[in-house]
């Protein structure tokens, strides 16, 4: 993933150094680009979030189960 991101930077700064562009125009996509990794992030962290909440909850039910199967109280 790292390398991925340094790869992205990299390439949108030669292209920035190379596109024929006005500042203003430049700026403009800078600001795009940003905003667009930046959900991009959020939304990994979300995933992240849910998948490990998920876990958790998976993990309760089994523990809960295997409490009441082993002290005998499964259904009451």
């Amino acid at each position: 993933m790292k390398g991925f991101l340094a790869g992205l930077g990299i390439g949108i700064g030669l292209g920035i150094l190379f596109a024929p562009m006005s500042g203003e125009e430049t700026r403009s996509n800078i600001r795009d680009r940003a905003s667009d990794l930046a959900d991009q992030a959020r939304d990994a962290v979300d995933e992240g979030r849910e998948r490990v909440s998920r876990g958790i909850q998976a993990v309760k039910t089994t523990a809960e189960r295997v409490s009441g199967s082993a002290t005998g109280t499964e259904g009451v």
